[in-house]
């Protein structure tokens, strides 16, 4: 199995990698698909206006999620990656008073938003909780194209097609990629690391270095990390009230300079580690939450537990150096992606354990790896965090991604870490396999009612009154 560490830690913007990044994504595909011309249409006809439908939880909570947002911005031809988020507004603005969208190498289309994006709550698209549905008309508002996309989680956006393909195999990735160790479920990643001796990372490396030199593939780590301790340091310095009607206030810088006070005056604090972890991971989430730039890892909502564990390795291990990044980023890929193939990474589709729950399971994988654990340890951590998050779910409050989200992250990071000391304390012989957990995750999810699915149609999303 190659799910490539790139796939799972995307660089985008907030506040949802499914909910956001994931229809900007979709947005673009139509756009491409539509200067393909390989779709049938009457001769000399032209398409002359867009329109874009979004349902399941996309509908429920696409405005909290900037949903709309991001259709709009994907149908301008901007991409997560390299969308400026300071000028999302300016250019959101723009559209709704031309009702025109005029993407590079396209003509100018019609486009009103009031009218030509809606948020359809009433009609399910069957393939996936996450689906949307793009639209192509002539200059008589006739259907010229029709294509519908599945937000999967993570960033991740499939044709009907791929996601058929995706349920049969695993995953669309894997297609026509060949590697030397293609393991697919923790059990063979353990099987694999025994017979050739490697770790988890070095069997990851070697699977990502059949497809690129390892100059670019420590490059795309470093740049990765990067972005992690850029989102990080920004969110440590923001102050206010975030987005979306809550006012929930920005709390990551308030507490990160008590802590510099605390720790300025040597002061004992038996918590000193978890305070530092909670800070680290709350700051990424509030700047998710205010539509910043951050990292899937693996999902925009769970973007500030890995993150949190890394800063915490650096700051806390003084054998932490780059090298030592790569591998907790590798190893937590690794995890990562047998997660993802087995299971779900989106709290549309199995809740908050899919979203929190394996970023924990990756961190604590990644720690546990850099500390100097075995391939069986390693497993063991992995195993550890995430079992620990089943049942998990998602109910944001007024489909915010805040309230649980931002806390939930730090409590994840506290127990990755945790996870970790735990699995390397030990020989790696533990009673729960890794892949039992994640395919309780999955039965778990599949049985959860949709309200606690990223709807916000229960839980905290009912329970907390809106101020």
């Amino acid at each position: 199995m190659f799910l490539s560490v790139f796939d799972l830690f995307k660089i985008g913007i907030g506040p949802s990698s499914s909910h956001t990044m994931g229809p900007m994504t979709a947005a673009a595909r139509f756009l491409k698909e539509i200067l393909s011309n390989d779709w049938p249409r009457p001769a000399g006809v032209k398409v002359d206006r867009v329109g874009a439908s979004l349902h399941g939880s996309l509908a429920y909570t696409g405005i909290g999620h900037g949903s709309d947002r991001a259709v709009i911005l994907g149908l301008t031809g901007l991409v997560p990656v390299t969308v400026d988020p300071d000028q999302s507004d300016e250019v959101i603005a723009e559209v709704k008073a031309d009702k025109r969208v005029s993407p590079p190498g396209h003509p100018s289309y019609r486009f009103d938003p009031a009218l030509d994006l809606v948020l359809d709550k009433k009609t399910p698209l069957t393939g996936h909780a996450n689906g949307m549905a793009f639209y192509a008309y002539d200059a008589n508002d006739r259907v010229l194209l029709k294509r519908i996309y599945y937000s999967v989680g993570g960033g991740f956006v499939v044709s009907e097609e791929e996601l058929q393909i995706m349920k049969q195999r695993g995953s669309v990735t894997t297609e026509g990629k060949k590697v030397p160790y293609p393991f697919k479920n923790a059990a063979e990643m353990l099987a694999m690391a025994a017979r050739s001796g490697l770790s988890i990372a070095e069997m990851k490396r070697a699977n990502e270095e059949t497809h690129m030199s390892r100059e670019k593939l420590d490059s795309g780590l470093d740049d990765i990390w990067a972005a992690m301790k850029g989102c990080i340091d920004r969110g440590l310095t923001q102050e206010g009230i975030m987005p979306g009607g809550l006012k929930v206030r920005r709390r990551a810088r308030q507490l990160h300079d008590k802590l510099q006070e605390e720790w300025s005056r040597n002061r004992p604090n038996p918590l000193l580690a978890n305070d530092w972890l909670s800070i680290y991971a709350m700051a990424v989430n509030e700047e998710n939450a205010a539509g910043g730039r951050v990292v899937t890892a693996p999902t925009n909502g769970a973007a500030g537990t890995l993150p949190a564990v890394l800063r915490y390795w650096l700051h806390f291990h003084p054998e932490a150096d780059q090298a030592s990044i790569r591998d907790f980023l590798l190893t937590a890929a690794a995890v990562g992606g047998i997660i993802k193939t087995n299971a779900s990474i989106s709290g549309a589709e199995v809740g908050c354990q899919g979203e929190v729950g394996s970023a924990s399971a990756m961190a604590a994988a990644g720690l546990c790896a850099v500390m100097g654990g075995t391939p069986e340890q390693v497993e063991n951590a992995a195993e550890i965090a995430l079992e620990h998050h089943l049942g998990m779910t998602c109910d944001p409050v007024a489909g915010l991604v805040q309230v649980p989200c931002i806390e939930r992250n730090a409590l994840g990071a506290v127990k990755a870490v945790t996870a970790a000391s735990l699995a390397i304390k030990g020989d790696g012989k533990h009673f729960v396999p890794l892949d039992a957990a994640i395919e309780t995750m999955r039965q778990t999810g599949a049985d959860m009612n949709e309200r606690y699915k990223e709807t916000s149609l229960g839980g905290l999303a009912v329970n907390v009154v809106e101020c």
